[in-house]
């Protein structure tokens, strides 16, 4: 069966628009860190997909899919790896500038939190295999190449759309970065939001 891919699209869209922990990831470090750092985080998030979209390809979210074990080890410790984030960055009193030669390797570090923390969540990979085989078509044969490109495209929309709202998020931070006395709250909020996340892909999910 063919789809087409303005269906595709649409739906990719109407996901990825939807309140989600990426979503909220990147809008709270726009808020907290400004522009920059926003948009590093979507493009971090985005890459993540990228490596969802190969382990789809290659059999990998299958796999994890019907393991336990598996599907248990990496949530947790993706869990783990976003509360740990969320209590170093409370008990951080550093500030949240990230420009300067110290700002790049903050930025580096941006980037490398948004892959890891979408790479080790498996409800991505579960999704990627549940939702891009609805656009593929078998008599065309070869899946894994067609998982691969949907997976790509999604990754791509998805780091399109990230990079405007880390855009418009980030003017409202830049703004906020300028008052010395929100530096502290917009601390809080940073690490709240990380364990709050974190918390969200440990507990089991309701219904």
């Amino acid at each position: 069966m063919e789809t087409s891919p303005v269906l595709f699209l649409m739906a990719s869209l109407v996901v990825i628009v939807a309140p989600g922990p990426d979503n909220v990831l990147v809008l709270t470090r726009g808020i907290s860190q400004g522009r920059r750092a926003a948009m590093v985080s979507a493009a971090g998030a985005s890459v993540g997909l990228v490596c969802h979209s190969l382990f789809a390809a290659a059999g990998l979210s299958a796999l994890l899919a019907q393991s336990a074990v598996a599907f248990a080890v990496v949530k947790y410790a993706g869990a783990a790896y976003l509360i740990y984030l969320g209590a170093r960055t409370l008990m951080s009193r550093e500030g949240f500038a990230v420009s300067g030669g110290e700002g790049a390797v903050r930025l580096r570090s941006v980037f490398a939190q948004g892959v890891v923390s979408n790479v080790m969540n498996p409800k991505i990979a579960v999704f990627f295999l549940a939702y891009l085989p609805q656009f593929a078509d078998p008599a065309s044969g070869g899946m894994a190449p067609q998982l691969l490109l949907l997976g790509l495209a999604f990754a791509l929309c998805t780091w399109i759309v990230f990079s405007l709202l880390g855009y418009f998020s980030g003017a409202l931070g830049d703004k906020l970065a300028r008052r010395p006395r929100l530096a502290d709250g917009l601390r809080w909020l940073t690490g709240g939001v990380f364990v709050a996340l974190g918390l969200r892909l440990a507990l089991p999910e309701r219904g």
